[in-house]
């Protein structure tokens, strides 16, 4: 799973798969036994053609947003180690998640406390960890209470000033429209 801490689970990228068709497999399902839970996955060393799971002849890049990569790799399973079929270049995909977050950051609003943290800030967040685990968690409480405090506020003004336009707030936060409602609301009962 690749992951950026800035947009959490809103996009998370991953290498999908492709059958010969061109079409995106379902998950493949795993009876465990009795339980009202099956088990399913997506991860691509799955689809190799064991007995009643298809076989993926490609990968592309694919992201939690819905965004799918455009650019598709061959995937040659005669090459795969199946003792290790999780081990194979998936590069290319990477690159097309990567390519996608840098324009999903390219639409964000701009934010100067957190886009290029200076050395002299970067040490001040950090110093209380060498010094320790109790200043490290002190510092950690009171980080959170101004940036609870900061979105709160933020949420309010944005509400009251002019109403945010949904899809404006959601290209700005970098996720979708439920997701900046969601934040909004959130903060907005905070305060």
């Amino acid at each position: 799973m690749l992951e950026t801490g800035e947009f959490g689970d809103e996009h998370e990228g991953r290498p999908g798969v492709l059958l010969a068709g061109g079409t995106e497999p379902g998950p493949v399902h795993f009876d465990a036994g009795s339980g009202p839970t099956v088990h399913q996955s997506t991860e691509r060393y799955l689809y190799d053609g064991t007995p009643g799971v298809p076989v993926a002849t490609e990968i592309r890049g694919a992201c939690s947003c819905g965004r799918r990569g455009t650019p598709r790799y061959p995937l040659g399973w005669e090459a795969v180690e199946r003792r290790k079929p999780y081990l194979f270049d998936t590069s290319g995909p990477e690159d097309d998640w990567d390519a996608h977050i840098a324009d999903v950051q390219a639409r964000t609003v701009p934010c100067r406390s957190t886009s290029r943290p200076s050395s002299a800030r970067s040490r001040r967040l950090t110093a209380p960890t060498a010094e320790g685990p109790l200043p490290a968690i002190r510092a950690a409480a009171t980080l959170e209470r101004t940036t609870r405090r900061a979105a709160a506020d933020a949420a309010y003004n944005l509400d009251t000033v002019a109403g945010p336009d949904r899809d404006g707030v959601a290209q700005a936060l970098g996720g979708g429209r439920q997701t900046a409602r969601s934040r909004l609301t959130h903060y907005a009962l905070r305060r």
